[in-house]
């Protein structure tokens, strides 16, 4: 099995994953404690070792300590990319208390909400600073459309359309369905 898993043959491949896929899965659920990270760190491993196949060299542990060895490489990996997540949730928590300033702020919102405000961030910083503006004004200010036309002096149909364009930008790069 080994040296044909080395050489590429698929068959080799198959009965690789057979047998080595209930290990890996088991160490890296362990380690993660979390059945889907688990799960995607067990296709992580087999896809880098089929595309490092020609690195394997026959040892002591044979395939079975090679493949466990890439499994703490990926867990240390997922393990990292959690705290990073971590990281940016607390960041973007931290980013929206002080720029919301509001008493409402002071716990932290769910991790999933800051990535996703993080992400909301990032495609507004991408628009023009004319339709930035007029969203930060609506969304982030309360501002009527009417509002935010007497506060920056704009007419208000320049107003309405910053906003449309700005909206049909972000609902195409986060990938959200375009209304009917």
């Amino acid at each position: 099995m080994a040296a044909g898993f080395a050489e590429g043959d698929e068959r080799s491949m198959e009965a690789a994953y057979r047998h080595w896929r209930p290990l890996v899965h088991s160490l890296a659920r362990r380690a993660l404690g979390d059945e889907r990270e688990a799960e995607d760190v067990t296709q992580q491993v087999f896809l880098a070792a089929w595309r490092g196949r020609r690195h394997y060299r026959p040892g002591p542990g044979g395939l079975g300590a090679w493949l466990t060895g890439i499994t703490r490489h990926k867990v240390a990996d997922a393990l990292e990319a959690r705290t990073r997540r971590t990281r940016v949730a607390e960041a973007a928590a931290h980013a929206l208390h002080e720029r919301t300033r509001s008493p409402a702020a002071h716990a932290p919102p769910e991790p999933d909400r800051a990535l996703d405000r993080v992400l909301v961030l990032g495609e507004l910083a991408r628009l023009p600073a004319a339709q930035q503006r007029v969203l930060w004004l609506a969304f982030y200010g309360d501002l009527t459309q009417s509002q935010i036309a007497a506060r920056t002096g704009l007419p208000l149909g320049t107003v309405k359309s910053h906003m449309r364009r700005a909206l049909r930008v972000l609902r195409q790069s986060l990938g959200e369905p375009a209304p009917t």
